[in-house]
């Protein structure tokens, strides 16, 4: 396939990237002149764009952090200079710059280049990149590192980038108390857009957009400050020093305060983040200061591509689109079930005019999890909290103890950054909040950090915890509104990313018994027991062996507390059992089968399908669900095997 015949509509093809097609690793980059480097952003720019139209990714972070990118890796001796990306959604532009750019279009792909920075993939990323708000911690880490084990002069530079939404998490706060006190020459680098993937929310975005500082005043820092560099006045001892006289005099003057030189960290900012000549001149300047500092710098998440900037929330993991219109491609969803997400959204929204107690939370996913049509009609009533998941789950709490009923809805994936308080906080008052976990199970393309494989298993031994996963859709309502009742304490139900299988999913809100999960068809010889929407393989899985195997199946429904009357039946009357869950095995639904029955003096024979006991690639659920032995083939074999005459124990574990 040519360049022209890869992308839709009207762009650059390969002949025209003049610059780019010059630079496979930053030391071709360094050899380009200043002047050159603004053509060179908008070429790769354009490069993301024809790409990303391709072969979906998160693009408008990526677009908006082009000209930062180019500055740090020409000024920067990366890889020995270290870059710490955040997240890392802005960071395909470094990715292309660092020896990747012919891979590029294996990104998120089985077997690709990695959807997040990874030092498994390329020693230019220098850290594990796909939760927020780690950069500082690690940054600050490798540059203590650098003093304690190296020649100070000849240490390597340390370069945190995170983005406005980032910083309002926990952990950055952290990181950012930690550098005011330790010893370091770390750089943090704030790229503010306003956003994280919706609008940036809370305290922080409001004090960065009234934080600024006049051109004049920081030319008039850097000059003082290399004339008392020069002059021997600025060492190590008066550097905190001068710096608190120089915040006190322009808090007098300006009536404002920064809470970074609050901290002693130097600020700088804010400054035109697009203005790549400016960015590589304040680089430079700032590349030789002692002790840390701050660069804040405003984008425009989306910059360069017309439909992102418009659009930004949608645009930031936009799916495929022609380049030359801006149109998405989106495939005609009318007659098609809908996302889970979608589900959860319209039936807290039914849930909530009905129970005027109910209150919805999210951090910083309102569209991703769909709480924005909650949040639509009942605004005084949604809470984004932004990215804090730990605080989410503690104000859910403070809100339940009191009256109210939460919903707090968090990625799987992401609710393990508030494992303590979802136990100190919600689990050991047995509080009323209902802990929706979206994105549950393997997502597919955004990979190990991304896939919701511990909760099941991290949950399970927690008291007071009821805890449940709908096989479809109005499972899904009969649950959620089930969790609402007076009396049913912490629940927490999770769920995947994507569609189900229901198109007709507007079902009876009714309540479902605790602990009880349903006979979905009967059988002799092997008995599956699945939890969640696997349970809808195991259904193909049992249509292909129907007519070799007697198989009885059952959909536990609940984890926590389990069906006994279910374990009992299946502990008489089966030989064989099979469990099925999409977490992983050790842990999870198939280790609570085999204690119970261990514990009730039955001698089965157990074999536990579930994810491997190693971190999991990304690629499409499909393929992931064949590797790891989670697909119908493999439940095919499975029961096979078992219900084989020869029979005595087998293992089929992944």
């Amino acid at each position: 396939m040519t360049v022209e015949e890869k992308y839709t509509g009207s762009q650059q093809v390969e002949e025209d990237f003049k610059l780019l097609k010059q630079i496979k690793y930053p030391d071709d980059l360094r050899k380009l002149r200043v002047d050159q480097l603004p053509e060179l952003c908008k070429e790769l720019r354009q490069d993301i764009v024809n790409e990303l139209s391709v072969n979906p990714g998160h693009l408008a972070s990526s677009l908006g952090a082009v000209e930062l990118t180019v500055a740090l890796h020409y000024v920067y001796n990366t890889p020995y200079d270290r870059i710490v990306w955040d997240v890392g959604h802005q960071a395909y532009g470094h990715k292309i710059l660092t020896g990747r750019r012919e891979q590029f279009c294996t990104n998120r792909k089985l077997h690709g280049i990695h959807p997040f920075p990874t030092p498994e993939e390329s020693p230019y990323d220098t850290f594990m990149c796909g939760h927020a708000s780690n950069s500082i911690s690690a940054a600050l880490g490798m540059a203590v590192a650098a003093k304690v084990t190296g020649d100070e002069d000849h240490a390597p530079n340390v370069v945190a980038v995170i983005g406005d939404g980032a910083m309002s998490g926990g952990l950055a706060f952290e990181g950012l108390n930690n550098v005011s006190s330790s010893p370091n020459n770390l750089l943090i680098i704030l790229n503010d857009n306003n956003m994280s993937i919706d609008r940036s929310v809370g305290g922080m975005k409001q004090y960065l957009l009234n934080l600024s500082t006049t051109k004049t005043y920081n030319a008039i820092r850097f000059k003082a400050s290399k004339w008392l560099k020069q002059r021997g006045y600025l060492n190590d001892d008066r550097r905190k020093g001068i710096i608190r006289l120089s915040n006190a005099i322009k808090s007098a003057i300006s009536h404002q305060q920064n809470i970074f030189e609050g901290m002693n960290i130097r600020y700088f900012g804010p400054f035109d983040g697009h203005n790549v000549v400016e960015i590589v001149r304040l680089l430079r300047q700032m590349k030789d200061m002692k002790g840390p500092k701050l660069l804040h710098l405003h984008t425009t998440k989306g910059k360069g591509y017309e439909p992102a900037e418009k659009a930004a929330t949608v645009w930031h993991a936009p799916g495929k689109f022609d380049v030359g219109t801006g149109e998405r491609i989106v495939k005609d969803s009318s007659n098609q079930p809908p996302k889970f997400q979608d589900v959860f959204g319209h039936t807290l929204l039914e849930l909530a005019q009905q129970n005027p107690r109910i209150v919805g939370v999210t951090p910083a996913m309102p569209t991703g999890c769909s709480m924005n049509i909650m949040m639509k009609e009942l605004p005084d009533r949604t809470f984004d909290v932004g990215i804090a998941e730990g605080h989410a789950v503690t104000f859910s709490a403070g809100m339940a103890k009191d009256g109210l009923q939460p919903f707090c809805n968090i990625y799987s994936a992401f609710a393990q950054r508030a494992y303590d308080n979802i136990i100190h906080d919600v689990a050991i008052l047995n509080l009323p909040v209902v802990i929706c976990l979206d994105r549950a199970g393997l997502v597919g393309e955004d990979g190990a950090t991304h896939h919701g494989a511990f909760d099941l298993a991290a949950l399970r031994p927690i008291p007071n915890l009821t805890i449940a996963s709908p096989m479809d859709e109005c499972e899904l309502r009969r649950l959620m509104y089930t969790a609402q009742l007076p009396d049913k304490g912490a629940f927490v139900i999770r769920y995947p990313r994507g569609k189900g299988t229901m198109v007709d999913w507007r079902c009876q809100l009714e309540a479902v018994e605790v602990g009880t999960g349903r006979k979905l068809c009967e059988g002799s010889d092997v008995a599956v027991l699945s939890i969640g929407p696997i349970g809808t393989v195991v259904t193909e899985a049992l249509k292909q062996i129907q007519t070799e195997v007697s198989v009885a199946h059952y959909d536990m429904r609940f984890l926590k507390p389990l069906d006994e009357s279910i374990l009992h039946e299946v502990g008489r009357k089966f030989k064989h059992i099979v469990t099925v869950e999409d977490g992983v095995r050790n842990g999870g639904l198939g280790s609570a089968v085999l204690e119970w029955m261990n514990d009730h003096g039955y001698q089965n024979n157990i074999v536990r399908l579930g994810l491997p006991d190693n971190f999991v690639e990304h690629g499409t659920v499909a393929e992931l669900r064949k590797i790891v032995g989670l697909d119908a083939e493999a439940i095919v074999k499975a029961i096979r095997q078992l219900s084989a005459p020869d029979t005595q124990h087998v293992s089929l574990n992944t």
